[in-house]
This record gives structure tokens, C-alpha cells and sequence, in this order.
């Protein structure tokens, strides 16, 4: 049954490739906690033995860590989408995990920078004019005028950019989804240089990839070799690079989302343009502006304190 379910999900739902990985270890740790009980058939589960199951994952034991209240989630998940499944497709009388709820992890807000934090970061990529300091420059400038995850960029392919006015992008999101972005002049302004003056070396040197952000060799730059950019131009800004609050390859769309809010963007137009499927997901952004509204007042207002 456990097969039948990573079929459905990858054919009918289009997951990624990694969250089938994790789904399948997910389950096949489900499957030996019913071994363990003397369950082998899912009809046999009961409602007990999944919270049995999900106690277990807090607890630890058997060789295997807690696991933190967002990765006893993501397992449970797993978990109910597959009795889920199950019932639909009569093979048991009903979902038995329905009740089971998941853990709530702890709410944390999405680490963003501040403008002038932006703006040094995207400075910090090279003033020269070789074509590895223009592609450095195109890619964070593409990360913060877009919004795009950092898979989406090395995943964009030349024919997947318009840099006239207004400028556009084509992403390719999570799950097979695209969407169409605006890119704006200052990112259009980098990728035109990278793409006039840098990357036709960077080409030559490979086997023409499509792709827009080459590697030395001519290769589509990995998502690992996109960080490691991302990290060093942080370091030469200045910026944190290790810690609780350290620039992440996430970080340029935190601060994107985070800047449209603060700037006065409808949270459903954010949802759109950072390919959210439910606008609960970008919800938590607006806990940030929240927050900076918190400080401007406390700072601002004579009776503030």
C-alpha cells in the first residue's frame, strides 16, 4: 500500500523528488512501530496506535532521536495522507489518524535583512568586471528582485527571462508549478551585464547549457555553489554567516517578502509572487511588519514608553 501511495503522490500531486525520499523513510518507520505491535494489515490500525506512533517519534527510542515538534509533524503528515489514502481507496473501512493531530512547532519568524543590509550585501559581490563577479551580482540581484528560491534560480533557463520594460521571469516552483514574476530594473540591469559580458565566457568553456547562471567550467551552477556566493559576498558585507541569525540562502526572499509588506503589497499579491499554495504560508511575514511597526512606534510616539 505504502508503494501504491508514493505512486499517487508522485504522479497525481508532482512532489519533489526529496519529499518522496523523506515521505518513504517516513513510513517505513511507521510500518515497523505496527510490526512491533503485531499490526500488518492498515484495516487492523486503530486510532490509538497512530498517536502510539506519533508519541514515539517525541520520545525517541530504538536507535532513532526525538524528533523536534516540526519533524514529528512532517512524519505524521506522512502518516495521515497515507490511512487518508487508504480509506479513499477502500482499503480500510475509515481514516483512523483523523483525530491525530501533529505537534505545532514553535512559530519562528523568517529571518530578513533591513535595506541597508540588502544593499551592502548585493555591493559586496565584486567591482570588477570579470565574469564571475557579473554573475554573482545577476544572481543575488535576481534572489532579491524576485523573490525566487534559490532551486529556482539555477533552475532558470535563458529562455525563461524577458529583461525588457517591464521585465518578467518564468519560475519553475514547487511541486511542477510556474509563475510568473516581475523583475525589476536593477536585477534586469545586472543580468543583462552577466549575460552580455560574463556569461558568454562561461559558456565557452562548457557545453551550452541553457541555463542562465553558469559555474567556471560552463555547467549550471549548483544550489551549493549558489550559496557559498551568497555567503562569501555576506562575509565581505559584514553580515552574520554563523549563528541563529545568519544569512541563509532563504535569507533574499525573507527580505523580499518581508519589504513588499512593509512597503504597503496586498499579502495575497505576496502569496502570488512567492508561489505560496496557501497565503497562511505567507501569513507569517506579516507577524514581521508587525513587529516593525512594534519598533518604529516605540521609537517615534512621545508616550510611547
Amino acid at each position: 500500500m505504502v508503494g501504491t501511495y508514493l505512486d499517487h503522490l508522485t504522479v497525481e500531486r508532482g512532489l519533489a523528488g526529496n519529499t518522496l525520499v523523506s515521505y518513504r523513510r517516513d513510513l517505513d518507520r511507521y510500518l515497523r512501530t505496527l510490526a512491533a505491535a503485531g499490526i500488518a494489515d492498515l484495516a487492523a490500525v486503530a486510532e490509538a496506535d497512530v498517536a502510539r506512533h506519533l508519541a514515539l517519534l517525541r520520545e525517541g527510542g530504538d536507535g532513532h532521536p526525538a524528533l523536534s515538534a516540526a519533524s514529528a509533524a512532517r512524519a505524521v503528515s506522512a502518516v495521515r495522507g497515507l490511512h487518508r489514502f487508504a480509506a479513499r481507496e477502500g482499503v480500510t473501512p475509515n481514516d483512523v489518524s483523523r483525530e491525530v493531530r501533529p505537534p505545532a512547532p514553535p512559530k519562528r519568524l523568517p529571518k530578513a535583512l533591513d535595506v541597508d543590509q540588502v544593499e551592502r550585501l548585493l555591493a559586496a559581490t565584486g567591482g570588477d568586471d570579470g565574469p564571475l563577479a557579473l554573475r554573482d551580482r545577476a544572481l543575488l540581484e535576481f534572489l532579491y528582485g524576485t523573490g525566487a528560491r534559490i532551486s529556482e534560480a539555477v533552475g532558470a533557463d535563458v529562455d525563461d527571462l524577458d529583461l525588457g520594460e517591464p521585465g518578467a521571469a518564468v519560475l519553475h516552483g514547487k511541486g511542477g508549478r510556474t509563475r510568473v514574476v516581475p523583475v525589476g530594473r536593477y536585477a534586469r540591469a545586472a543580468l543583462d551585464a552577466y549575460l552580455v559580458r560574463g556569461r558568454p565566457t562561461l559558456v565557452g568553456a562548457g557545453r551550452g547549457s541553457p541555463k542562465v547562471f553558469l559555474n567556471a567550467r560552463g555547467g549550471p551552477l549548483s544550489r551549493q555553489s549558489a550559496w557559498a556566493i551568497l555567503r562569501r559576498a555576506a562575509q565581505r558585507a559584514g553580515l552574520d554567516t554563523d549563528g541563529p541569525r545568519a544569512v541563509s540562502p532563504h535569507t533574499l526572499r525573507h527580505s523580499y517578502a518581508t519589504h513588499l509588506l512593509d512597503g504597503g503589497a496586498d499579502v495575497r499579491v505576496v502569496q502570488e509572487l512567492l508561489g505560496h499554495a496557501s497565503v497562511t504560508t505567507t501569513q507569517v511575514y506579516t507577524l514581521v511588519t508587525v513587529d516593525r511597526l512594534r519598533e518604529v512606534y516605540a521609537t517615534a510616539h512621545p508616550r510611547a514608553r
